[in-house]
């Protein structure tokens, strides 16, 4: 059925051509010798409420990845394709000792509002940010900030050797909080600026004339929320949409021709689960074991996500210097898996194919979502040879996942999707995943010794030592199988042939830039 898909598209599509139901052509976009205004659509699945992005302010939850991939907010500093920090807002910066940390300021940078971006500006932004966001105060452990002209000053409350890599967080976007926050649209710094947003259906962006690092070539940008994946699909094929972020990897076959562009680069996106240490089944560490021995990665990744990924064996990937291939990890193994269960007592007493122990039948609740496309595949994947060791899995695959996941009654696994080295430092998923503080521990995970790693990593600035905790901490999670990574993504975007620019980047930002231009 999944290889009928892209011929069914389509059939469907040459359909709608024959009904005189094509796009219509934007003779905006033409060349007719005109100095015509330019707009180009972007299809995304991710822009909404239920991937916690209620808009493009980046004070307001993971917002900041909507204001930062739309090319309206910028950070003091960028990633390269290797995770490595550059100059950006910031020009260059100077850790004067283990607490103070100097920033010069790039000079010439107006926010969209107008107002000049100096050192007053970005105090003000990061004074805003500790005071309602989650995530940033115990990521930055800001104290005291000074500002002179063009340099900011920040003293840490502690050593904080990863500051500048958590400035560069979408959180980080630096933006005029004295231009407000009407309707979720802030005055960014980037070569767009937004003039409509509904989050889960549409933003509208229009260039910024006066932006600082070069010109913006398009005049109006849409990027249009599809979580749907044929939708998606179908949408890019009529020209509905020019360029497609998150499409289903069942309808690339579709795009096979010289009519498009293929972006691809590997990422720290994995596909994994958390264990709930509330569950009274989860709780149990045989069942913990036995469901990372259970869930068929390699499988996964070669027939669903089409070989547009690799098997995950921790928390980073294999090409890391603290990636998982230098960690220690359950292997696909399901006899073993039979043995652990029978070994804690969970039996088939009844026949009926499903464990139980003491009257309690061996049965898990997965929670999942949707605009991940490949989220409810592996949900089905792992309900399939679960279920071969004798464990039920009912699949809730939700938009509303948020909520649930918040409470622990509703939910004995969650599977996300999640960029688990976002700032290029290992230090980030533990401190937002795994700590008793840490504000996105699903599931309640503890461990003293991680807790204790964690006190040397939080002071240490040495890189290579920083990669010798990266792998202990690893290691701590996965002895436990408090989580189980299944699989990390190939990112791919797709455009029509006459979108230039579009490219995607290894930490998942930079979307759209002043590079971008429509042919």
């Amino acid at each position: 059925m999944k290889k009928l898909i892209p011929l069914l598209l389509s059939v469907s599509m040459m359909v709608m051509l024959l009904a005189g139901c094509g796009a219509p052509t934007d003779d905006a976009n033409s060349d007719a010798g005109t100095s015509a205004k330019k707009t180009l659509t972007i299809g995304d699945t991710t822009f909404n409420p239920e991937n916690a992005e209620p808009d493009v302010n980046p004070h307001n939850d993971y917002a900041g990845w909507a204001c930062i991939r739309y090319g309206i907010g910028e950070t003091l500093v960028h990633y390269s394709d290797t995770m490595e920090i550059e100059p950006w807002l910031a020009k260059s910066w100077e850790n004067k000792d283990d607490l103070t940390w100097i920033i010069e300021l790039q000079e010439g940078v107006r926010f969209s509002s107008g107002r000049e971006m100096d050192a007053e500006a970005v105090k003000e932004c990061l004074e805003h940010l500790i005071e309602v966001h989650d995530r940033a105060p115990g990521d930055l452990m800001i104290d005291t900030m000074e500002a002179d002209g063009q340099t900011l000053t920040i003293k840490t409350k502690e050593p904080r050797p990863a500051l500048l890599n958590y400035l560069g967080d979408p959180y980080g976007c630096i933006i005029d909080v004295e231009a407000g926050f009407d309707d979720g649209i802030v005055a960014g710094t980037g070569p767009y600026i937004a003039t409509d947003c509904e989050s889960g259906d549409h933003l509208t962006l229009v260039k910024n004339e006066n932006y600082w690092n070069g010109t913006p070539h398009i005049d109006e940008l849409t990027i249009r929320t599809i979580t749907d994946g044929n939708t998606l699909a179908m949408a890019l094929q009529s020209g509905e949409i020019d360029a497609a972020y998150g499409m289903a990897y069942e309808s690339y076959p579709l795009f096979d021709s010289d009519e498009y562009i293929f972006s691809q680069i590997a990422t720290s996106r994995a596909f994994f689960c958390w264990m709930n240490y509330e569950s009274p089944i989860i709780s149990d560490p045989a069942v913990r074991k036995a469901i990372a021995m259970g869930i068929d990665k390699d499988g996964f990744v070669d027939t669903l996500l089409e070989g547009n990924g690799y098997p995950g064996n921790g928390v980073f990937p294999d090409n890391f210097s603290f990636g998982g291939d230098k960690v220690t990890t359950e292997s696909f193994d399901p006899d073993g898996a039979k043995k652990v269960l029978e070994d804690a007592g969970w039996t088939d007493s009844d026949g009926d194919g499903i464990r139980e122990k003491n009257g309690t039948k061996l049965e898990i609740k997965w929670l999942t979502y949707p605009s991940r496309q490949e989220l409810p595949l592996l949900a089905e994947s792992a309900q399939a040879t679960l279920k071969d060791i004798g464990i039920a899995v009912d699949i809730n695959s939700t938009a509303d996942h948020n909520s649930i996941v918040a409470d622990t009654d509703q939910w004995d696994v969650y599977a996300s999707a999640q960029v688990n080295a976002p700032t290029g430092d290992p230090e980030y998923f533990f401190t937002v995943c795994c700590l008793d503080s840490s504000s996105k521990n699903r599931g309640h995970f503890h461990s003293d010794e991680l807790e204790e790693l964690e006190k040397e990593m939080a002071t240490e600035f040495d890189t290579e030592k920083r990669a010798e905790l990266a792998i202990k901490m690893q290691q701590a999670i996965l002895d436990d199988n408090g989580y189980v990574f299944c699989s990390f993504l190939q990112m791919s975007q797709i455009s029509r042939s006459n979108v230039v620019g579009y490219e995607a980047h290894a930490c998942d930002y930079y979307q759209v830039t002043a590079d971008l231009d429509i042919k």
